[in-house]
Formats: C-alpha cells, sequence, structure tokens
C-alpha cells in the first residue's frame, strides 16, 4: 500500500512571502469534508475512525452531500429553505454549522477526500482535470476518465465505505450513471448502490433501505443544485428552485427515515457567478503561456504544467505575466509554495507531478479558460468554484435526528 504522510516542500513557508500571502489551507484534521463520512463511521462505533466533528452516537446516519451547496448561499437564500432554516435555529451542540471544502474546492477532489477520510495530497484527485505524468496528457478526474488510467491504481487506498461495510450495513443512494462510475470506483466503492433518477424515488428507497437495517450508514448524493448553478448561475431563479427542491428532499428524508436517524446535510463546494465578460481566453495572451506544456484545472483554478520544470528563471517569468496581466485578481504560485502552504494537505510521492508546476488562483469573480483545449461551450458556464474564497470553500454542516417512522428494528 502508499505511504501516506510524507509531504514534499521545497519552500520554507517563514521565508516565502507568497505562501504568505495564499489564504489558509483548509482545516484537514478539524473541520473539513474529509471528516464527516469519518466522523459518522465513528458515532456508528465502526473501530479504526475518530469522530472529529463531534456527531452524536447513533444507529443510523444519513449522509447527504448537495453538490454546489456553499455556506454563504445557503445563508443567502436562507428564505427559500424553511426547513433547513428551522434545522439551523434549533442549533445542533457541539457540532461545526460549517465545514472546510478542499483545495481546489472542485467535485472530484472534494469527494474524493469525502468518500476516503484522505486529503488531496493522498488521494490523488487533485483537479478537475490533471496531468497523467505517466501519459504525459490531462485526464479527467470526473466524468471522462481517461481509458488509460486505472482508478484503483490512481487511488489506491481504501474507502470509509467499504472499511465501514465490514461493521455496519453501508448503502449509497444515487443517480444510475454514478453506480459504476470511475470516480466512484476510485473514492466512493463500498456497500451496496441503490440508484434512482428522481428525488422522490431517492428519499423512498433511502428510507426503505434504512429502516431494513441497523446499524447503518448511508452516503445520499443530490446534484442537481450544481447543475443548475454551472448552466443558469447561483443567482437565478432556476437554481432556487433546485434549493427548494433540497428542502423538500430533506423534509422528507426526516419524515420517512426510521425514527431517531442523525442526518447530516453538507456539500462538496460553494458557488459564484461569473459574468461573460469576465470568462477569459488566457491562450490569447502568449506571455500566459510561454513555456507551458500543458494547461489543466477548472476555470477558477489554472494548472500550468512547464515544458522544463527546472528552469526557474522561465518559471518567475510565467508568474510575473499572470500577475501582471491580472494583479491582485489571482493568486499566483507555485506548486512548491501550495505545498508550503499546506493547500493540499501531507502529498504522496506519485501525486507530485500530477499538480501544476505554477498555478493561478481567482481572487474575484474571475473565469480562465483554454480555448485551445476546451469547448468553446465551456465558456457558456455561468456558475463557477475551484478557487479559495469563502464563497468556493465554505460549506455547510446541518445535523438532527430524523422524526421519521417508527421501526421495530434497532
Amino acid at each position: 500500500m502508499p505511504e501516506q504522510g510524507k509531504t514534499i516542500t521545497a519552500v520554507p513557508p517563514d521565508r516565502n512571502p507568497l505562501t504568505v500571502n495564499l489564504p489558509p489551507a483548509p482545516a484537514f484534521g478539524q473541520r473539513s469534508i474529509a471528516e464527516v463520512l469519518t466522523s459518522a463511521a465513528a458515532s456508528l462505533g465502526v473501530e479504526g475512525f475518530v469522530n472529529t466533528l463531534g456527531l452524536p452516537r447513533a444507529s443510523r446516519v444519513c449522509v447527504v452531500v448537495a453538490d454546489g451547496l456553499g455556506r454563504s448561499l445557503l445563508k443567502q437564500k436562507s428564505a427559500h429553505t424553511p426547513f433547513l432554516r428551522s434545522v439551523m435555529q434549533a442549533g445542533q451542540g457541539e457540532v461545526p454549522v460549517w465545514l472546510d471544502s478542499t483545495f481546489p474546492s472542485t467535485t472530484a477532489a472534494a469527494l474524493a477526500s469525502f468518500g476516503t477520510g484522505l486529503v488531496p495530497g493522498q488521494h490523488g484527485l487533485v483537479g478537475f482535470d490533471v496531468l497523467d505524468p505517466d501519459q504525459d496528457k490531462v485526464v479527467n478526474m470526473l466524468g471522462n476518465w481517461d481509458a488509460g488510467v486505472d482508478p484503483l491504481a490512481w487511488q489506491p487506498f481504501p474507502t470509509v465505505l467499504e472499511r465501514a461495510a465490514a461493521w455496519v450495513d453501508v448503502t449509497t443512494v444515487s443517480l444510475p450513471q454514478f453506480g459504476n462510475s470511475p470516480m466512484t470506483r476510485a473514492a466512493l466503492r463500498g456497500g451496496r448502490f441503490i440508484s434512482a433518477t428522481t428525488a422522490h424515488a431517492r428519499t423512498a428507497a433511502a428510507a426503505e433501505a434504512m429502516a431494513a437495517n441497523s446499524p447503518s450508514l448511508m452516503y445520499f448524493y443530490v446534484n442537481e443544485l450544481d447543475k443548475a448553478g454551472h448552466r443558469y448561475g447561483c443567482q437565478s431563479e432556476q437554481w432556487e428552485h433546485q434549493l427548494e427542491e433540497l428542502d423538500a428532499t430533506v423534509r422528507r428524508l426526516n419524515a420517512s427515515l426510521p425514527a431517531g436517524t442523525v442526518v447530516l446535510l453538507t456539500a462538496d463546494h460553494g458557488m459564484l457567478d461569473v459574468p461573460e465578460q469576465q470568462r477569459i481566453d488566457f491562450a490569447e495572451d502568449p506571455a500566459l503561456i510561454d513555456g507551458v506544456r500543458h494547461t489543466a484545472g477548472e476555470p477558477r483554478m489554472v494548472h500550468l504544467y512547464l515544458e522544463d520544470a527546472t528552469d526557474a528563471a522561465g518559471r518567475e517569468r510565467l508568474l510575473d505575466a499572470w500577475r501582471a496581466r491580472f494583479g491582485e485578481r489571482v493568486w499566483a504560485f507555485t506548486r512548491e509554495e501550495a505545498l508550503a502552504g499546506g493547500l493540499f494537505g501531507p502529498l504522496r510521492p506519485a501525486v507530485g507531478p500530477r499538480i501544476g508546476d505554477v498555478m493561478i488562483a481567482a481572487r474575484d469573480t474571475l473565469a480562465l479558460y483554454d480555448t485551445r483545449r476546451v469547448r468553446p461551450t465551456a465558456m457558456e458556464v455561468v456558475g463557477q468554484h475551484g478557487s479559495l474564497t469563502k464563497a468556493e470553500r465554505e460549506v455547510p454542516l446541518l445535523c438532527f435526528r430524523a422524526e421519521g417512522r417508527k421501526t421495530g428494528r434497532g
């Protein structure tokens, strides 16, 4: 099994002003998305896990992940969520009300940390798409995996669901297309997979599965918010409608899961809208791609891989060009500075080459594209995420016990 915990840093943070100027690293090991499923397993009594988040002891736990539900958006749009608002107003004891997503604040990285309990520097899904150094090509980490990438080799550690399945009943309730997807096999494998296309069908399936077994752990995935946000924006009526649907889904879970089930609601990342005029094709500026062999990442967190990673002068030239063009609208930094700042957590050596030599993270409402390698329709995306801003990195954690229906089991 690969060795965990080796950190590769070349620039001491106390001597690196850029690292100091970067936002704090996600609160890995304390209050991040990586602690949710591990804490849930521990609250069920599964050995080998620590209840870092202080979740209440339970015989059943249902963890709802609402893709794209940022903490700030939930607060801002609370008029659309009467049930969730009542949960927030009721309070939840010692359980945190918000968590950090991963860096980058994107689904592949965050769900992999959720599913494995590991930081991105360990599980290796360090962006939406990243460099596969073995093939010298950019590969996707979400819905379009490359045939040359084995999910089990790319992310070789056992998942939380796999480990918990030896102790409790483990179920995933999600959409059919995710049942055997490479992303699921890499980071969310384990237990039974129950698929349903509609929110009503998913809640019914969840209630039936939970009633049949105790103790039990369930992962319940909702992706409609994220889809609406990308297409229409998170300030759109369509996004608000999906938020209302999410509120209704959680309310149905409260009523239909076995009474006393601990329900957790969290998210993989937040989101903000980027105006069309701020979606920029950086490949049109030769200085921004000078010496760059590959580009990858997301529009708000770009990985740049150099032709010659040992060319320090070329790397500084590239950084200077980005800072000259965008100033304080971006954070421009190196892989070493990111690692020194703890953004990826401790690094497994095999993961290092997957991370860009230079990284560009958006600080304001900006999205950056390389139209030499992405479809023109990519620039039509309104809602965006991936960077280090609070809107993208802070996600909620709501905790309550389902009123539910009585069951004679457990």
